[in-house]
């Protein structure tokens, strides 16, 4: 298929290329001089950049060895500081922390702008780290390693120039590298397709290659466990978003894990656990997609298939995630978009097997667990069952609580301040009906004195791919940009998410993915039906994924909306999977180079399907330069089409920020001050 004829933009895929960043600084001019002039522009801006710097929010952790490790930024630090405390101290309203990395000043002394993507220990004593720089924010990192005790990075140490990598320690000379090599050494979405055993001081060249996906595949990938008497190393070929083959490594050689392609396998001390994505029939018994199974890893190594159900779906409930201490496991449950905690530990002997409850905890909101366990210590490990419990809605400032899983009692550790006045605001969940009778769930936020009078500018919001859930969540930018200032909140738990498992996700793929789009107009219907807005008050904002969405939805029902904000998107469906890593996304839409599907994919696509005679709403593009993710010329080309034709737009590019759209809070701040006040602009005044 000739993907490039009659496409006058093409030149705007050239990120860094003269005439398409001209014409980026032309539009970012245009989109500051028209929204800078918002009466509030400064003062929101200034309160954002307040909320994002603020030394009350919550220090978020991770326990490894001995301390708690913290990335953090604030006003003094914009690029941010890598940190660490004791248990004791971060106890404390105030911990002593202890620097490990300046990013401000390492970026100031080697003259980059750094941004951090993450560091990965050796365990149990933590004194080396792998640790990634990102310049700008794109997905590519810089890889050194780095001393926690001399608080230096290592001058002969492991080092990988900037690429998409993933390095994995095996022991302390030893690592596990998915790197580019060169020529045959990237999957055709742009990540590495080979695993190399790379020893200290060996040229990576000479590394062997001890696992190979193919050119087709995802990606390589490489999990090591080093617990006491559970040792394993798990390869993967990822063929797909939600597809994988897997095999146990034992000495060199690799022995397949029978699974599904599309189930989740992992080991659990002497335990595997599949979480399935689709009906499985074996040994004579039936289990749903959704289910998380549990059996003996050695039993089923032998050829066994006798599993226990840790969890099974229902129409409202499904799993969202699971995490492990040294004897339990701990289930992230989603029971009609509201966060449940679920704790299940297996016993020896004539009362064996699998003993599960449901921890009690805040039941109405989002609910993340994170257990504190360094499997390397086994039983020794004093904070063995301790687990990290974050507590979150729309309205109620985020509460993290440390807890131990034998007992009920949880301490505080620590509480978000109230970044806006939630006095009076409300929270509703209603349904509407999708164009094919499915109800589709959404909260309604709503400020302080509204009413369902058809009179509220409102803010609907939606994402609905990859099995990605939208759950209650508090937003202190939100709050302060928009619910304070009297507009109303809406959340949208369309089809292709995950808020009620992987059928909900299938439910709006490929063919299927027009659901989606359904889904929200019905939302968007349901909200003028009842009058909690109108179609001149209405707008719609989305990013990635969600990006396509309300650019796809803007153009089949315009007469709906009237202010749109579309986020680093997806929107020329037709070369989409040559750009970046688009190619590893084929699972979520098609191939548009398969006739069958570019039948459905081109029926939506929105870069094909704006018209000039079609009368659109307001629409502001953000995108970033250093997005390396979803290319920026999707928003580019989409953005020069509409002007070409006429429609009403605004574009803005922030040159750094990778696919999060900014690299620092300063840069966060001023980017939502541009998008609320394109939104205020619009809806406020109809």
């Amino acid at each position: 298929m000739n993907d490039t004829a009659g496409d006058d933009f093409l030149w705007l895929e050239d990120i860094d290329g003269e005439r398409a960043l001209a014409w980026v600084r032309e539009r970012n001019a245009e989109s500051r001089a028209a929204l800078e002039g918002w009466s509030s522009f400064d003062a929101l801006r200034g309160r954002l950049r307040a909320i994002l710097d603020s030394p009350g929010q919550i220090p978020h952790v991770r326990r490894r060895g001995d301390a708690l490790y913290n990335f953090w930024r604030d006003a003094a630090h914009p690029r941010g500081l890598w940190r660490r405390c004791t248990l004791a101290e971060y106890r404390k309203p105030d911990p002593a922390w202890q620097t490990l990395i300046d990013l401000d000043a390492l970026a100031a002394a080697e003259g980059e702008n750094w941004v951090w993507a993450g560091a990965s220990g050796l365990a149990p004593e933590y004194s080396r780290w792998l640790v990634a720089l990102s310049r700008g924010g794109a997905d590519a990192v810089v890889v050194r390693e780095f001393d926690s005790r001399s608080r230096a990075f290592v001058a002969d140490g492991f080092r990988l120039p900037q690429a998409k990598s993933d390095l994995t320690w095996l022991d302390a000379d030893t690592v596990y590298v998915a790197t580019d090599t060169g020529a045959g050494s990237l999957t055709d979405s742009g990540y590495p397709r080979t695993i190399r055993r790379w020893r200290r001081g060996q040229p990576l060249a000479a590394a062997p290659v001890v696992f190979e996906a193919e050119r087709q595949d995802m990606a390589a990938s490489v999990e090591v466990d080093r617990s006491p008497g559970f040792e394993r190393t798990v390869m993967r070929r990822a063929t797909g978003m939600f597809h994988d083959t897997a095999w146990l490594l034992e000495g060199e050689r690799l022995h397949v894990i029978d699974k599904p392609d599309d189930a989740s396998a992992q080991f659990w001390r002497q335990h595997l656990l599949l979480w399935l994505r689709s009906d499985w029939t074996v040994a004579g018994r039936s289990w749903p997609a959704g289910a998380l199974l549990a059996a003996d890893a050695a039993a089923y190594r032998r050829g066994e298939r006798r599993f226990e159900a840790l969890f099974t779906p229902t129409p409202t409930r499904s799993l969202q995630a699971f995490d492990a201490t040294h004897g339990q496991l701990l289930l992230s449950v989603l029971d009609n978009v509201a966060g449940r905690i679920e704790q299940w530990r297996h016993a020896e002997g004539p009362d064996g097997g699998w003993h599960g409850r449901e921890l009690d905890a805040p039941r109405f909101g989002s609910l993340s667990v994170t257990a504190w366990h360094e499997p390397l210590l086994g039983a020794a490990d004093p904070l063995a069952e301790h687990y990290a419990l974050n507590a979150s809605d729309f309205l109620s400032p985020d509460r993290l609580l440390l807890g131990h899983t034998g007992s009920a009692a949880r301490d505080t550790l620590k509480t978000l301040p109230a970044h806006f006045d939630a006095a009076g605001m409300r929270v509703e969940q209603l349904c509407a009906a999708s164009k094919d009778g499915t109800a589709i769930p959404y909260f309604v936020i709503w400020p302080r004195g509204a009413l369902a009078d058809g009179r509220n500018p409102t803010l609907l919001y939606g994402y609905g791919g990859f099995e990605v859930s939208l759950e209650p969540a508090y937003s202190g930018t939100r709050g302060a940009g928009w619910l304070e200032r009297g507009g109303v909140l809406v959340i949208a738990n369309i089809r292709g998410g995950g808020e009620f498992g992987p059928a909900w996700h299938a439910a709006a793929v490929r063919e299927h993915k027009q659901r989606s789009y359904d889904d929200f107009i019905a939302v968007a219907e349901d909200l003028i039906a009842r009058r909690i807005s109108t179609a001149r008050q209405l707008g719609i904002q989305g990013g990635s994924n969600g990006g396509l969405l309300v650019g796809a939805v803007m153009l089949q029902r315009p007469e709906l909306f009237r202010a749109v904000v579309c986020q680093v998107p997806l929107l020329d469906m037709r070369r989409y999977h040559r750009l970046l890593a688009g190619a590893s996304w084929i699972d979520e839409y098609g191939n548009p180079d398969v006739p069958e599907d570019w039948a459905f994919i081109g029926r939506y696509s929105p870069y094909q399907n704006v018209a000039a005679a079609a009368r659109l709403p307001a629409v502001l593009f953000t995108t970033s330069t250093r997005d390396d993710r979803v290319h920026p010329g999707h928003a580019r080309k989409m953005a020069a089409r509409m002007r070409q034709l006429g429609h009403e737009l605004l574009y803005y590019e922030n040159i750094e920020g990778g696919h999060g759209g900014a690299a620092d809070n300063a840069q966060r701040a001023d980017m939502l001050a541009l998008e609320f006040s394109f939104l205020w602009s619009r809806l406020a005044q109809a």
